[in-house]
């Protein structure tokens, strides 16, 4: 596992800590609301990991383009989803520009995927990005995890689960935690067997600020900006909520 490719190598287990169905159940009202209301028919999914996005946008008739920094996320998200005219996928870090065939409606990068940027003028560029690879008037979705509810100090650990490898079952433990203005995801991987293999991994998260992502969206051209702290539409709070999602609106007519 590596910085540029944090779950690179641990596909399997990424797909095995999410309840998929649940997840997408739980966001799919918000996204239907926010597209119908936009009209959005064309979307990429930028840092996409293994697709379900994706595929639920393109299952409900959009055309999509999932892109990911990880050749191996990429070819799972092949593998379980297809590929076709309208649903396409793309190894494609951070540091790229999205080059569309036509402006997208929208673009999204969601499921704390932008807290792995790196550094924060990393961060900033990724929303400049995606507000230039939609259509005046388009939309951009972030999602991240808000780093300030978490208590600085211990990891607080959510996931303890044995899942099937490769040769034999493994136990994975995966928690989170934050140190000062830096977070982290502590993934415990262990062989059931003796004497067992371990693995041990924390990825380091970037402490992102609702005000500086809003920033970062006007200077790249949004002239609305709208925070949530979660899918229900609920109002951001810094101390107290979960999740912190942002949907920026690009200016209806492009600046000369």
């Amino acid at each position: 596992m590596t910085n540029d490719q944090p779950f690179g190598d641990l596909v399997d287990v990424y797909e095995g800590l999410v309840d998929w169905p649940r997840r997408l159940a739980h966001e799919e009202p918000f996204y239907r609301q926010l597209f119908a209301t936009h009209s959005v028919q064309r979307l990429v999914d930028v840092a996409c990991g293994t697709g379900h996005h994706a595929a639920m946008f393109h299952r409900w008739g959009l055309t999509v383009e999932g892109s990911d920094v990880s050749p191996g996320m990429i070819e799972r998200a092949s593998q379980l989803h297809g590929r076709s005219d309208s649903l396409r996928w793309t190894v494609r870090g951070f540091e790229e520009t999205i080059d569309p065939r036509s402006p997208f409606d929208a673009a999204i990068c969601v499921g704390n995927s932008l807290a792995l940027a790196g550094t924060h003028e990393t961060a900033d560029r990724v929303i400049g990005r995606m507000l230039a690879a939609v259509r005046p008037g388009g939309l951009v979705v972030v999602h991240v995890l808000n780093l300030w509810h978490l208590r600085d100090g211990p990891c607080q650990w959510q996931k303890c689960r044995r899942m099937p490898g490769p040769d034999r079952d493994l136990l994975v433990v995966k928690g989170v935690h934050r140190s000062g203005s830096a977070g982290y995801v502590d993934l415990i991987v262990a062989t059931l067997d003796e004497p067992p293999r371990l693995k041990t991994e924390s990825v380091p998260l970037l402490g992102l600020e609702a005000d500086s992502l809003e920033r970062a969206a006007r200077r790249s051209g949004a002239t609305q900006v709208d925070l949530f702290g979660g899918y229900d539409l609920r109002s951001y709070q810094r101390e107290t909520s979960a999740d912190l999602i942002m949907v920026a609106h690009r200016d209806e007519c492009p600046r000369s």
